[in-house]
């Protein structure tokens, strides 16, 4: 009678642990969805905000180019004009930046470093493991604990 008991236990034990899989890679899912979801959302609000940065400094520069150039042909001082090479510089970037392909570039050198230069990426003392974190809790809750008395 014992073993059919613990043998019905442990089909039950064996349909929870599946059942509980099921439910932790679920919840994985949703959550790597979710935080593409975030990324997807920050990267076009920083796309809209360097279109957005474009139209004024593209009406800086507008303004900027025709006062220098009208500038430097009535006082004939052509030096006038140099402050314009630096911010068609500036231009040049905030266009390929708003329209361009500056984020599929950055994307590629960002994959090359990933495979390549890993080790530009690790973090000081490594990746933080449950036992740093309950160590530097446990540190912290002490200290808390310690300076109420």
């Amino acid at each position: 009678m014992g073993f059919l008991l613990s043998k019905s236990m442990d089909a039950n034990f064996k349909k929870q642990q599946e059942f509980m899989l099921h439910n932790a890679r679920l919840q994985m899912e949703r959550q790597i969805l979710m935080q593409n979801q975030m990324r997807e959302r920050q990267m076009a609000m920083q796309v809209a905000w360097s279109r957005e940065f474009l139209n004024y400094f593209g009406a800086f520069y507008a303004v900027t180019t025709v006062g220098l150039t009208l500038g430097a042909l009535k006082r004939k001082k052509p030096f006038l004009l140099a402050p314009v090479v630096p911010l068609s510089f500036i231009l040049a970037y905030q266009m390929d930046s708003a329209y361009g392909t500056l984020i599929y570039r950055l994307r590629g050198e960002a994959e090359s470093i990933m495979t390549s230069e890993h080790g530009r990426l690790d973090l000081p003392h490594g990746t933080p493991t449950f036992d740093s974190i309950e160590k530097a809790r446990r540190a912290r809750s002490s200290l808390a604990s310690f300076l109420e008395k």
